[in-house]
């Protein structure tokens, strides 16, 4: 099978790779959909030379590494020891997409990504991914994936959804609120799309007038864009000058983490969920004399993941929406050149 491989320096190659077949306790999809996450775009534009073995797209395995980190699809085939109840042919399925070590305290409850045993395998990262036509995973990341929600949703929710899901969770968002959602692109949309069902008062901020007008679509209540004037006061300004109870920052940009924080109220909550980057804080007038409280939200868990997905079919989400862009594998060097512009909303190739 022909499969996406990252190059590094916004270079990507289809290789050939051996169709797979499952071990003991594995299983293979044969894939409907793979998302583009934000995420991917560290591997894509990483340095040829010098960037590591994660940064190029070789990690656990030996050779070049499949993309995709937002796989969903039907088993295809079951490797023996897997339990009927776990995973069986023409299931329709999405991928917690990390693996452990199956025993630490923390794999059994599903947050394999913190596993404490064993080096942590990232499909798409350092393991083969949902960029082609078939995947091979451990039957115990199979996640299933409800009748009435299509295999796009099922993709977004195996990462940028069930993400912004779960630090929702994670700072107990609930109808009385009022949050401010710092970045409108894949995770910031779907946050915003999310709070809002949840009945809470949205917030949003982005840099691009094109995301803004997005995320008035997915319910936001008001945007505002710190490009174009102070942030931390437009928000105190919706607030009586209070600030808002609840934040969160889907960038990873300094300016933004900062604004996260300092657009709080007194006993608020910042919640950090994009990647990389640093922040500096004051710590006295920022945090400790208004007692506020900042919190780190990485993804899910496999059970976050499913809960995730019963709140999007039970509410009858339009998450399909967050999807500006779909394409076929054939077309991944056009649709990588798109999305690295970080203009557009999500794209996801279907098979």
């Amino acid at each position: 099978m022909k499969a996406v491989v990252f190059l590094g320096e916004r270079e990507l190659a289809f290789m050939d790779f051996d169709d797979p077949a499952p071990d003991v306790g594995e299983v293979v999809l044969e894939m409907k959909a793979s998302g583009m996450c934000g995420s991917d775009l560290k591997y894509y534009r990483a340095p040829k030379d010098g960037g590591g073995a994660a940064a190029l797209g070789l990690g656990a395995l030996s050779g070049p590494v499949i993309a995709g980190h937002e796989p969903c699809g039907v088993v295809a085939a079951v490797g023996a020891g897997v339990p009927e109840a776990m995973a069986r042919p023409g299931m329709r399925v999405m991928v917690h997409h990390y693996k452990g070590c199956g025993v630490c305290k923390h794999c059994l409850v599903g947050w394999t990504q913190l596993c404490s045993k064993s080096g942590m395998i990232v499909y798409g990262a350092t393991g083969h991914g949902g960029h082609a036509p078939y995947m091979k995973v451990p039957a115990s990341t199979l996640v299933p994936l409800p009748d009435s929600l299509s295999y796009e949703t099922g993709a977004a929710i195996s990462c940028g959804t069930g993400t912004a899901f779960g630090a929702l969770q994670r700072i107990n968002l609930t109808g009385r609120d009022t949050i401010a959602i710092f970045g409108q692109g894949p995770v910031g949309l779907s946050a915003t799309q999310l709070a809002a069902a949840m009945g809470a008062r949205v917030i949003a901020l982005d840099i691009s007038p094109e995301r803004l007008a997005r995320a008035t679509e997915f319910g936001a209540d008001s945007v505002i864009n710190p490009s174009k004037t102070d942030a931390v006061a437009a928000i105190k300004d919706l607030t009586h000058g209070e600030g808002v109870g609840l934040t969160m920052d889907t960038t990873g940009a300094a300016d933004a983490r900062a604004q996260a924080v300092r657009a709080t109220r007194t006993w608020g909550t910042a919640c950090f969920v994009g990647e990389g980057g640093s922040v500096t804080l004051d710590v006295s007038p920022d945090m400790l004399r208004r007692q506020v409280t900042i919190v780190a939200s990485w993804t899910f868990s496999t059970v976050g993941q499913a809960e995730c997905a019963r709140f999007v079919a039970e509410r009858k989400v339009d998450v399909d929406h967050l999807f500006t862009h779909r394409w076929r594998l054939g077309q991944a060097d056009e649709a990588y050149r798109l999305f690295d512009k970080q203009n557009t909303g999500k794209g996801v190739f279907l098979m």
